[in-house]
């Protein structure tokens, strides 16, 4: 059986080399360990090292007695406390075999998470936490982490812990999950670059990915617009670009299952009610709101808040993959 590479209590910045694998985000919370178990099984199937973190900063107290001043807690007494959840959740996933080290820190969670994202491939945490050692990373810092990290984030809500192996008995039956890695499209190149990366994950995974792009219906909140929307006409040219982009998705993976949907209604329900179902959600973080609205940007948030599976976040980057992208039909225009 693999055993860390390194124990918690030498885990310090100076002994550990920068993370080159995926680096999991731990509190000793429900939320965390979902998390956990969601990194450890992608280290094992990317054959790559495992990094559980912790942080934390040790609380200062205003002093109430005669002697006003100020109190400290024993950095010792919460490191240690700090160690003991490294050690309990790098037992727990031991029997994967994957490549480990652990490492507190002493610092904000979020920062530290964030310097750690320059050379890791994958960023991974739940979607709350207690507040414990490692803070306000699985809190409300948790939504800075996707916009601002150099690498893709992965946020693993609890609602996965069933399908993880992790949630109590229940006499409702556990929720399909179809071999699906679904990735939301709204015509930009933020897209084009979330679809390359969905589409490396479904094949590493054996699974078939879904492209989904959602277009607003027609309420009266479009009233304001100076001339009537031909639906037909836009659905028209949103299934060419969508035709194309699929044609190009399937030049650069030739055997992978590619489905393609153009559905009316909400990008955040449709894509919420995708994470129901799907191994994996995938979305950059921000787009043009193009011919599908605001499918990028804002509806990544809306998604990640509220979504029922493990939702990866893809901040855009420059890939000569998407050099070839307009030999394949229409894109969508400026």
């Amino acid at each position: 059986m693999s055993t860390p590479e390194q124990s918690p209590q030498d885990a310090t910045p100076e002994s550990i080399p920068a993370p080159t694998g995926i680096v999991v985000g731990i509190d000793g919370s429900d939320q965390s360990n979902c998390a956990l178990i969601w990194a450890a099984r992608q280290a094992k199937l990317r054959n790559l090292p495992l990094h559980l973190v912790t942080a934390y900063t040790v609380p200062i107290f205003a002093a109430s007695g005669l002697d006003g001043g100020y109190a400290t807690v024993d950095d010792d007494v919460i490191r240690q406390g700090a160690e003991a959840v490294l050690r309990e959740a790098a037992a727990k996933v031991a029997h994967l075999e994957v490549a480990m080290d652990a490492r507190v820190e002493n610092g904000d969670a979020a920062g530290v998470l964030l310097e750690l994202s320059e050379s890791a491939q994958l960023l991974v945490f739940g979607s709350r936490g207690r507040g414990g050692f490692i803070g306000r990373l699985l809190g409300s810092v948790s939504s800075a982490l996707p916009a601002h990290a150099k690498c893709p984030t992965v946020t693993v809500p609890l609602s996965c812990a069933r399908r993880l192996g992790e949630g109590a008995p229940s006499d409702k039956p556990a929720p399909v999950i179809e071999n699906v890695v679904t990735v939301g499209v709204d015509g930009s190149a933020h897209a084009r670059y979330a679809v390359l990366l969905a589409a490396e994950q479904a094949e590493r995974s054996g699974a078939t990915l879904r492209i989904i792009c959602a277009v607003k219906p027609y309420t009266g909140s479009l009233a304001w617009m100076p001339a009537p929307v031909d639906r037909e006409a836009l659905f028209t040219e949103i299934q060419q670009q969508l035709d194309a982009g699929e044609k190009w998705i399937r030049s650069h993976f030739p055997k992978l299952p590619i489905e393609v949907a153009l559905i009316e209604g909400s990008a955040v329900e449709e894509l919420v009610k995708a994470s129901e179902t799907s191994e994996l959600v995938v979305l950059g973080t921000r787009g043009r709101g193009g011919f599908a609205g605001m499918m990028l940007g804002s509806t990544t948030d809306g998604v990640r808040h509220h979504a029922k599976g493990p939702i990866m976040v893809v901040r855009d980057r420059e890939d000569p993959r998407q050099d070839d992208r307009s030999a394949f039909g229409p894109l969508l225009q400026a």
